[in-house]
Formats: C-alpha cells, sequence, structure tokens
C-alpha cells in the first residue's frame, strides 16, 4: 500500500529542553500533513545558547540508521537537515541525500552553524567548509545572514542594500541550490523589518517578504522558519508564498510569545501557534525585488 502521507525525512539534533531543532519540526511538520523520520545527529540537554549544555554525538550511528532505512527500502517526500553534531556528519547526510533522493525528492538545508556575527559554541570552524558542500546537494537552503557570510567567505554586513542582497543570493545559488533564501537580513531601506529574501534560479527573480520588528529575540526561530518552508513547498506552495508563509507564521509566534513576562530562556511559545498551521494564511507582503 502506498504510504498516504508523504514522507519526511528530518535529519537535526534533539534537543531536551528548548524548542529548537527536532522539538520544533517533528509538531510543525507533523500539523501540516506530513510523516516525519527522524535522523536525529546529537542529543543535547538543551539548545546551545544555554551554559553548560551537554552533547552527545551521533556520527557513529547514523550509517546504522541509514543502512536500517534503506533495507527497509523507506522512499522520502524530502530530506531536510539542519545542525549537525561533528563536521564529518556532513559526508554522511550527503551520502544519505545520494543514496535516497529521487527527481521528485525535495531536498532543504538549514546550515545550522552561528548567529550574530559567530560559530555556535558546539561548531569547529571546518563545519563551514562541510556545510558549504552539504548545500551544494540542496535544491533550498536556509542560511540566516551570519551563516551565509560564512559560506560566502565575506563580512558579516551591518546594513546591506538590495542590490547587495541580489548579489549575495546569486552567490550562494553558484555553489548549487537552486533557490537559496537568507534569514535575518539588515535591510538598509528596512531597518524596522524583520526581512528574509529568497531567489529562484529556475526563472530568476528575486523575492522580499518581511514582518515588523519585535524588540526581543528568541531561540529556535531559524527551525521554525525552515520547518514551514520546507511543509509549504512540499504543500505545493510557490517560493514567494511559502517564504511569507513562514515569515508570518514565526512572527505571529513570536507575537505570541511576547506579551508574557519572566519566561526563561527566551524560548518561542510554539504550541499556542501550531494551529495556525491548519489554516490558510493572506500571503500579501511578499514583493519581486527589481
Amino acid at each position: 500500500m502506498k504510504n498516504p502521507l508523504p514522507r519526511v525525512a528530518a535529519v537535526h539534533d534533539l534537543s531536551g529542553f528548548g524548542r529548537c531543532s527536532l522539538t520544533v519540526v517533528v509538531p510543525i511538520l507533523s500539523t501540516m500533513g506530513f510523516e516525519v523520520c527522524p535522523l536525529p545527529t546529537a542529543i543535547l540537554s538543551t539548545h546551545t545558547a544555554i551554559e553548560g549544555f551537554t552533547l552527545l554525538d551521533l556520527t557513529e550511528e547514523l550509517p546504522k540508521i541509514i543502512a536500517h532505512w534503506e533495507k527497509l527500502g523507506l522512499k522520502f517526500d524530502a530530506i531536510y537537515s539542519g545542525f549537525l553534531g561533528s563536521a564529518r556528519q556532513a559526508d554522511i547526510v550527503a551520502r544519505f541525500i545520494d543514496a535516497f533522493k529521487t527527481p521528485d525528492t525535495l531536498v532543504v538545508v538549514d546550515p545550522v552553524m552561528a548567529d550574530h556575527g559567530q560559530l555556535y559554541a558546539s561548531m569547529p570552524p571546518e563545519m563551514v567548509g562541510e556545510m558549504r558542500k552539504l548545500s551544494a546537494r540542496a535544491q533550498v537552503i536556509t542560511p540566516n545572514i551570519t551563516e551565509a557570510a560564512l559560506m560566502l567567505e565575506r563580512p558579516v554586513p551591518e546594513a546591506m542594500g538590495e542590490g547587495e542582497v541580489k548579489d549575495w543570493l546569486k552567490a550562494l545559488s553558484d555553489l548549487g541550490p537552486a533557490m537559496p533564501v537568507i534569514t535575518s537580513l539588515p535591510l538598509r531601506s528596512k531597518a524596522d523589518t524583520s526581512s528574509v529574501a529568497a531567489y529562484n534560479r529556475e526563472d530568476g527573480r528575486y523575492w522580499l517578504t518581511g514582518r515588523p520588528l519585535v524588540p526581543t529575540q528568541y531561540h529556535g526561530t531559524g527551525d521554525i522558519f525552515s520547518s514551514v518552508l520546507t511543509g509549504s513547498l512540499l504543500q505545493g506552495d510557490s517560493l514567494p508564498i511559502a517564504m511569507d508563509r513562514s515569515s508570518q507564521f514565526v512572527a505571529s509566534a513570536i507575537r505570541g510569545t511576547f506579551g508574557y513576562s519572566g519566561l526563561a530562556h527566551h524560548e518561542i511559545l510554539l504550541e499556542r501557534t501550531l494551529r495556525n498551521l491548519a489554516t490558510v494564511a493572506a500571503t500579501d507582503h511578499y514583493e519581486l525585488l527589481p
């Protein structure tokens, strides 16, 4: 019997506390109507922004899980990777993509490794080159501005013009992915907006969307954005609609959390917003970059 639900292989870590990685990937994609098969890259006590986190590297376990999946003959409609537990895992995930990808498989790589101008505490410097190579196998990549700068070997900009954004997107596409998406853009013309831009090499068009900035920061928003984007593309949405839906969902999750005081560790209250994914979102905020 054909699997009644589209199936996604989710190559991410599992953090026991802190809404990020698999603890947001699985509920988001499940709510959007997909079967999620986790391929865990590491087990962490908390996300890496919390001091004293522990990390169990699952590099040696990944090939065993993949071999079992091959034996079972599993098929995936999408392969979606994020945080890796070691630089060596990039090659394992690349071989996993090569083994399971078909002409109809959507491959999304979120090169989770840095933010605010620097690598995460658990990330070795060689991860940059490994993420660059892994991204070459993807149709869609979703770096934030720091990760994009590292992948392109450019300084992290304090502000950007629209022409610079297009140049960065084209340069990322030249690494391999047909649809690069950059989040956390510091657009000079939209200083009060959380901006996202994308490029579709197939038609040569550049897209921009965003929502008003809220004066706070929450962990896990990148994972939330990329998960909704993946689900939206799998549902058949165009690139601008998918990125706008994702931006809107993240904004609503932030606003649904911001009114509460005293929340520790800056976590998004994802559970209060998940039901929004089952409704038709208004996607009228995207625009075409000239």
